[in-house]
This record gives structure tokens, C-alpha cells and sequence, in this order.
């Protein structure tokens, strides 16, 4: 890199794209961790496990709460939402500030359902992260945060 050659042009000029790689390994852990599950028969898609996870850090939140705290759009969420309700999972309860809005709960069988699967994704984060040090994972997860909040700033240039 010449001096008077940015960072920010070097890596855009490199075949082998940081942004191409970390999608196509996205990719290949949501299908790992989609197969995984469905290969122990636990009849919920990693979707709905991100959900049901995300309602067992903090129960009670409403569907938008849960479309913020999951990164999936509203429709994507009542969709998910409908499922785990029908599954017996998740139940909608009245918000007591705001009778039209729902705080979606978990169910005695919704925290089954985690006490379940929760030994499955902890095998599967196992396969996943092998070979890598804690140290190694603290980088790549400081790396991709940083890239995160690059994206999220507001003065974006």
C-alpha cells in the first residue's frame, strides 16, 4: 500500500472481499444450525429459537421490541410469533399501559422447549467455534461489532 493509498481503498480492492465471506459463512451457520435442529427433531427452525432465545433474556416485550432486538422485520416477526403460539410456545397477553398492543410471553412449554434445545445449539456452537481460541473469538467478535457500529453510525461517509 502506497503512502498515499487509504485503508479504506486498499480492501476494496481486494478479490477475496471481507463482505463476501462473512455473508456465504452466515449463510452456512444458519444452515448448520437449521439442520441441526431439525436433524434432533426438536420441530422449531433457527428462527424461531433466535425468538424463543431472545424472549428468555427478556420476556414480556412486544412484537416490535422483538423485530429491534432480533434484527428481522416486523411481518417476519408476527409470522414467527403465530407459529410459536400455535406450537404452544409463546402466548400474546394484553399490554396493561396499552390495551392494543400485545407483550408476547412464553409458555411453560416455551421454556421446555429451551431446557430442550438449548444442549443441541450448545453442541452445535461447539463444532462451529473448534479450532478457534477464546482469544480468537473475542477478536473476530470485537472485528464484526466494529464493523456493526461503522454501519449503524449516523455520520456514515
Amino acid at each position: 500500500m502506497s503512502s498515499t493509498q487509504t485503508h479504506s481503498e486498499s480492501i476494496t480492492e481486494r478479490p477475496d472481499m471481507p463482505g463476501f465471506t462473512l455473508e456465504r459463512t452466515a449463510k452456512r451457520m444458519k444452515q448448520f444450525f437449521q439442520q441441526t435442529l431439525a436433524g434432533a427433531g426438536t420441530e422449531i427452525t433457527i428462527d424461531q429459537w433466535v425468538v424463543l432465545q431472545t424472549l428468555n433474556q427478556q420476556n414480556g416485550l412486544s412484537q416490535l421490541e422483538i423485530a429491534r432486538a432480533t434484527f428481522k422485520d416486523p411481518p417476519t416477526i408476527t409470522r414467527i410469533i403465530d407459529l410459536l403460539c400455535q406450537k404452544g410456545l409463546t402466548e400474546r397477553v394484553t399490554d396493561p399501559s396499552d390495551r392494543r398492543r400485545f407483550r408476547i410471553q412464553l409458555t411453560d412449554g416455551g421454556y421446555q422447549k429451551i431446557d430442550e434445545v438449548l444442549p443441541i445449539i450448545h453442541r452445535a456452537r461447539r463444532k462451529a467455534w473448534c479450532n478457534l481460541e477464546n482469544q480468537q473469538i473475542d477478536q473476530l467478535m470485537d472485528m464484526l461489532n466494529t464493523v456493526f457500529n461503522n454501519l449503524s453510525s449516523e455520520d456514515t461517509k
